[in-house]
């Protein structure tokens, strides 16, 4: 931790620590920002008329109000029937689960849920449905959409008033679809960067959280759409970086550092906050009756709603999805529950009667729904079409794409510029090589159209430019040109190379890491900067990431180092700054600062469960042309993190790298199967992503084979990995898996060392002797696709799955281990 972080946090605890644990005056929240948060929600006119209508619903239409489903499991009919309050479209769901869905298909779905809701036929109250969306970098579930940079990428922009315009033109694009409600924004303080959302934070300041998020949600409600502060509280602050794991500190602490974001949203008078996933010194948030009721409401005079995290409230003690009296009485307004709506507002009208929840605490958490809803207008509103009528010329108009640009220049940081190598020259020739340099997919990160940012091309992004688009015609408009070239080949000497390389996208959960070390075993990227510089090529190095990670040796490679973050549709924005105009001089210069800390190692030698302490780059640290003409020094490229542990993850939730999940048939062997749902060319493998613990963290895989065609599933690297060692330590293939069809033909199991060499084992019989509907580990031994032929210093695919017949189940974990864990080793199938 640098000495600059250190004291500001010092200051702040001493700060807090100075008042008493239960005050809010030791929390930086004064008694103004209480009374300025009431006043700008309740007035006696709406309050009035909330009592009349509360005087006037029977208890099960004051319980529909509380409850929120998702979409794809609610129908206008099921809003008219049962009257519940709210909708949601979870990252990856769209109208008729059609992912091109227009912005007619949009807006024609609000319009009918908006009309079910005010039908009062089959007994509902006839009170507006509002419908939520994660609006988190823009409009980012619609194609066509303007896509910002994500927020720690605003938040090395610096710039409050560009934070407004992009709050302000999102919530055009998301009116233009009828949308009410943006979950946004995240006010996150982020500690430690394994962490899977560190990009959703604005940096791990606490100050500069809060200075961006009264900000953005007074943007976002100045056009008549509900914000939403999230999470609340601690999101951030959880051990190791772990996603939804347990943040370790006392109240003062807490608020002190993870409330900033709250207390500036609460002076603008946010309307709505999400409570988070993480528990607080071992108690999940979502029924912690001290943090929603005494100091979000009472405390901090938070006179809105509580709306829970995606079937958050399952994850408390003694609760499911569908039945939590512990979550509504510790505070929580408004249940997401996206798949168990039916059973949580059957049983919740049960606790009711039976007295295990009070009336009195459904009275006020519809209260707070109906005076919040009245406050935004959603009473008188017209249809929702018609008010999209003033916003569909937004949705990825020229204005906001301007201000996406914007944006990206402003957030680029250069970490390095040896010999000047930037700007780029007129007249140059360049060569822009690399994973990310004509990948939009990359470019947008997490939270785009499918809510872990994957199973999308660029034509799915009309209207955006991708880093190489952006190169090509800001070079061609100073008398040179660019060459794509992935692999970095080329026939024509290039002038100079830009390789574009970084984090493939990710989102909650499987964004986790366990070290910021950056490909520590396949070094694809690294060997592809060093090759270029061996041929006598200048090397610009532009890093797409949605965290500080680990790079010395990369940054040592490289002539020029930027970190773009995750810039979003627009590339055109980092040419824009990389390329001289005509007369070699810069059009835009490099003015963005880092607001993370920027690790000197990738992992805490002290401590690893700790947050890496060694750094290289402080907070606001950030060149600019007329700084960089002195060389950075050679950096030390030793790991703390070394190859100890052999151990590796394949699949846990999502693909690990250097690992990507695929699909096949004969007509199409290789179809990248990272989004929600895919399928193989002729149909007959189809795999979606479904939730056992948490949201879409397993695969379900159903073959529909008849005997003809052989369809196989599998996860394959970029570059051959040497697991020789794992091998020689007597390694397994170990799963995590559910069977619930059993197979019907024969199954393969193939470890693939590039064409032709392989390992394959039939695991028909394996398969058949699992019991239905248990989840259960099989381990495998790595000797046995040893024995069939797998050469292990050089495998691609440590896993494929094949078969021409039916077969159904889930999968949880894929694992490579140096020990099967007990009672899960099996022998080595064989070729039957």
């Amino acid at each position: 931790m640098s000495a600059m972080r250190i004291s500001f946090l010092s200051g702040v605890l001493l700060w807090a620590v100075a008042g008493c644990a239960s005050s809010v005056e030791g929390t930086g929240v004064t008694p103004e920002t209480k009374s300025a948060n009431s006043e700008s929600i309740t007035n006696p006119a709406i309050d009035a008329r909330v009592q009349q209508l509360l005087g006037s619903m029977t208890l099960e239409q004051k319980v529909a109000q509380m409850i929120q489903g998702e979409i794809k499991h609610v129908t206008p009919d099921d809003v008219r029937r049962y009257g519940i309050g709210s909708v949601l479209n979870g990252g990856g769901s769209f109208p008729d689960n059609n992912k091109h869905a227009t912005i007619a298909d949009w807006v024609n779905l609000a319009d009918a849920y908006r009309e079910a809701s005010l039908d009062t036929s089959q007994g509902t109250a006839g009170i507006p449905l509002i419908w939520g969306t994660d609006a988190v970098h823009g409009h980012n579930n619609v194609i066509g959409a303007t896509l910002f940079p994500h927020n720690i990428g605003l938040g090395a922009a610096n710039d409050p008033q560009l934070i407004s315009r992009i709050g302000a033109a999102t919530a055009k694009e998301v009116a233009a679809t009828g949308i009410d409600w943006i979950f946004a924004p995240t006010v996150a303080v982020v500690l430690d960067d394994r962490w899977g959302r560190t990009y959703e934070g604005y940096s791990d300041r606490p100050e500069i959280v809060k200075s961006y998020s009264g900000v953005i949600v007074e943007a976002l409600q100045e056009q008549g759409l509900l914000a939403t502060a999230k999470h609340f509280i601690g999101d951030g602050g959880t051990a190791q970086g772990i996603d939804q794991g347990d943040t370790r500190v006392d109240l003062d602490e807490l608020l002190a550092i993870h409330g900033q974001g709250y207390y500036s949203a609460l002076e603008v008078g946010v309307k709505s906050v999400m409570a988070s996933f993480n528990s607080w010194n071992g108690d999940k948030i979502h029924g912690n009756k001290t943090l929603l009721n005494d100091v979000l409401k009472d405390q901090l005079g938070f006179d809105g709603f509580v709306i829970s995290d995606w079937n958050g409230v399952g994850q408390v003690e003694g609760c499911t999805n569908g039945n939590c009296a512990q979550a509504i009485n510790a505070g929580m307004d408004m249940i997401m529950a996206p798949e168990d709506w039916r059973e949580l507002l059957q049983n919740t009208i049960a606790q009711v009667r039976s007295g295990e929840i009070s009336e009195a605490r459904i009275d006020d958490a519809v209260t707070r729904i109906l005076r919040t809803k009245l406050a935004i207008g959603l009473f008188e509103a017209p249809l929702p079409s018609v008010r999209a009528a003033n916003h569909t010329a937004s949705i990825g108009s020229d204005p906001h794409r301007e201000i996406a640009r914007e944006a990206v220049r402003k957030s680029l940081v250069l970490l390095k510029n040896n010999e000047s190598v930037l700007p780029l020259a007129p007249n140059q020739t360049i060569l822009v090589a690399g994973a990310g340099a004509d990948s939009i997919e990359m470019q947008t990160g997490g939270w785009t159209i499918s809510w872990q940012g994957t199973g999308n091309s660029n034509s799915d992004f009309p209207g955006a430019v991708s880093v190489f688009g952006g190169l090509q015609q800001a070079a061609a408009a100073s008398g040179g040109k660019a060459i794509l070239s992935v692999d970095g080949s080329f026939a024509e000497q290039p002038d100079v190379a830009v390789v574009v390389f970084g984090e493939t996208p990710y989102a909650e959960g499987q964004g986790d890491v366990q070290s910021l070390a950056w490909q520590s075993d396949s070094h694809g990227d690294l060997k592809l900067i060093q090759q270029l510089k061996a041929q006598g090529i200048p090397v610009v190095a532009v890093l797409l990431t949605g965290r500080p990670l680990w790079l010395n040796p990369h940054i040592n490679a490289a002539d020029a180092f930027v970190v773009a973050w995750l810039p979003g549709s627009e590339g055109k924005g980092v040419a824009d700054v990389l390329v001289a105009d005509a007369d070699g001089k810069p059009r835009y210069d490099f003015t963005g600062r880092l607001s993370f800390d920027w690790p000197n190692k990738d992992l805490n030698a002290d401590d690893p469960a700790l947050p890496v302490s060694d750094l290289l780059f402080e907070y606001g640290y950030g060149l600019d042309y007329a700084s960089s003409a002195a060389p950075l020094r050679v950096l030390d490229e030793t790991p703390v993190g070394k190859a100890v542990d052999l151990d590796r993850k394949i699949f846990s939730g999502g693909s690990k790298e250097p690992w990507r999940e695929y699909l096949g048939d004969a007509d199409n062997w290789k179809i990248l199967a990272e989004g929600s749902i895919a399928s193989t060319s002729k149909g007959q493998l189809v795999m979606k992503a479904v939730d056992r613990y948490v949201q879409e963290d397993a695969r379900q895989i159903t073959w529909s084979g008849d005997g003809s065609v052989t369809s196989q599933l599998y996860w394959q690297s970029n570059a051959p990995v040497d697991l020789s060692e794992l091998h020689a330590a007597g390694g397994v293939l170990s799963m995590v898996l559910q069977l619930e069809e059993a197979p019907a033909g024969a199954v393969m199991l193939r470890m693939d060392c590039e064409y032709p060499c392989t390992g394959a084992l039939d695991v028909s019989t394996m398969l058949r002797d699992r019991a239905i509907g248990e989840w259960q580990r099989v381990s495998i031994p790595l000797d046995c696709f040893a024995a069939a032929g797998a050469d292990f210093k050089r495998i691609t695919t440590p896993f494929l799955l094949a078969t021409d017949s039916a077969l159904s189940l889930r999968i949880s974990e894929i694992s490579l281990l140096t020990q099967a864990p007990a009672m899960t080793l099996v022998s080595c199938p064989v070729i039957e």
